[in-house]
């Protein structure tokens, strides 16, 4: 305060001198020598002035370095003191927070033992109850789905017997007219004496007809199952049919019958003719066939008794290959009058699609049966799914209790991880820290 002091008079005396020199220059042209002496006074003083002020400065300057020095160490020394308290106050704090910890960890451990104890048991018995559950569902739908494969596998093994029988019955019926066929062949050998051919053969017309029966009964017996034919079957107009096929609705009762147009067959093919005796043989033998589609028409096809056509058979691939291949019109009369031609080829596939819609129709009667098994087991299925989805229910509840119990376990361990780290409740720490900094600074005011 007092350098400031000498300062501003310092500054006074300068203003007064310059003042005192603007008045002598105002009085120049009064007294020359007068201003001469001012003058030079007035530089004298100016030097004068001038080292006061440089000294001035310089002592201000010392001044000012050794108030900033003492100002230092002082700050210092505060600072120091601050520090030291705030540290015994953290240790101090600490300490606390550590024996406070301690004592709310241990009964946190002990109440967090006794609830995860009681929840495991909980869980535990829960998860006993549902697999108890689960085992009594899985051992009742096993017994049940095992008593109905059981008759089901019983039921498959009666149709499987049944069909196992009636294919050895075939087979042996197959077997006894092969054996009859054998035989028969064994007396054509033994008549080779007589030099007959089989043209010779069949030139009779009840051999053409016992040849296409025993062919007919050999084809339907080895493809059809016994129930679905009948041979030399009699219908309701007094007359008799070589086979009558039993298929389902709407299809019925099919006629097929054996014939064998051979005489003038033969004729045709026969050398030495002329080409008119030729012509009337093929126009001989479309009217033989002719015949014989209008015989099968008129006798074999009954209405509501019958199906809406017939079938004739004819034994012979090649007689069968010329009415096709070069007789259409004939082909075309036929299918007029709904009578189908077919020869031994032809035929066993018409019998072999008639016996896959007999094995539907079958598959069809056992449907309904096997409806009823499948819906039986799809209700204990049901059961079995609702009783899965409360066994779910059950474990997702014990594990959403179990993460909410982890849950509450980490937030209490962040929770003393911050009160560990002087973290809860920051402003009112650093209030507390702060408090002795203030008192310091309001002491060195004062």
């Amino acid at each position: 305060m007092l350098d400031i002091l000498i300062f501003v008079i310092l500054i006074l005396i300068l203003v007064f001198q310059v003042w005192a020199l603007l008045r002598a220059q105002q009085q120049q042209a009064v007294i020359p020598e007068l201003q001469a002496q001012l003058e030079e006074k007035h530089r004298a003083m100016l030097r004068d002035l001038n080292d006061g002020l440089n000294k001035l400065g310089d002592r201000l300057t010392v001044i000012s370095g050794e108030s900033t020095e003492r100002l230092r160490a002082s700050v210092a020394q505060e600072l120091t003191m601050t520090r030291d308290a705030m540290q015994a106050l953290q240790l101090s704090q600490a300490a606390s927070l550590a024996a406070t910890r301690e004592q709310v960890l241990e009964k946190l451990h002990l109440t967090l033992a006794e609830q995860g104890k009681a929840e495991q048991e909980l869980i535990q018995a829960t998860m006993r109850h549902a697999t108890l559950q689960l085992t009594a569902s899985i051992e009742g739908l096993t017994k049940t789905v095992d008593g109905r494969l059981e008759l089901i596998g019983g039921k498959v093994s009666e149709r499987l017997d049944e069909g196992f029988k009636k294919t050895n019955e075939t087979f042996a019926s197959v077997m006894a007219r092969l054996a009859t066929i054998d035989e028969a062949q064994k007396k054509i050998d033994g008549l080779t004496t007589n030099v007959v051919s089989l043209q010779e053969l069949l030139g009779d017309k009840r051999s053409r007809g016992a040849f296409g029966e025993v062919q007919l009964e050999a084809l339907v017996r080895n493809i059809l199952p016994a129930n679905a034919f009948e041979l030399q079957y009699s219908l309701p107009n007094g007359t008799r049919v070589d086979c009558a096929l039993f298929l389902p609705e709407p299809t019925g009762t099919v006629a097929v019958d054996s014939k064998f147009p051979l005489e003038n067959y033969h004729r045709m093919f026969e050398s030495g003719l002329s080409e008119v005796e030729r012509v009337l043989a093929k126009k001989q033998f479309k009217l033989d066939v002719k015949k014989h589609v209008d015989d099968i028409a008129a006798k074999y096809i009954i209405p509501n008794v019958t199906s809406d056509g017939a079938v004739m058979f004819v034994p012979a691939e090649a007689v069968f290959a010329e009415i096709h291949a070069y007789h259409s019109d004939v082909v075309d009369y036929a299918m007029n009058k709904r009578v189908w031609v077919v020869s031994p080829t032809t035929l066993m596939a018409v019998l072999n699609t008639a016996r896959a819609v007999l094995k539907d129709v079958e598959t069809r009667k056992q449907v309904h049966i096997i409806k009823d098994e499948l819906g039986k087991l799809g209700k204990e299925f049901g059961r079995f799914d609702q009783r899965m989805k409360k066994l779910a229910d059950h474990i997702r509840q014990a594990h959403e209790d179990a993460l909410d119990v982890h849950t509450t376990s980490q937030k209490i361990s962040r929770r003393f991880a911050a009160i560990e780290s002087v973290e809860l409740q920051g402003d009112q720490s650093a209030t507390i820290a702060l408090d002795p900094i203030e008192d310091n600074i309001e002491d060195k005011d004062e």
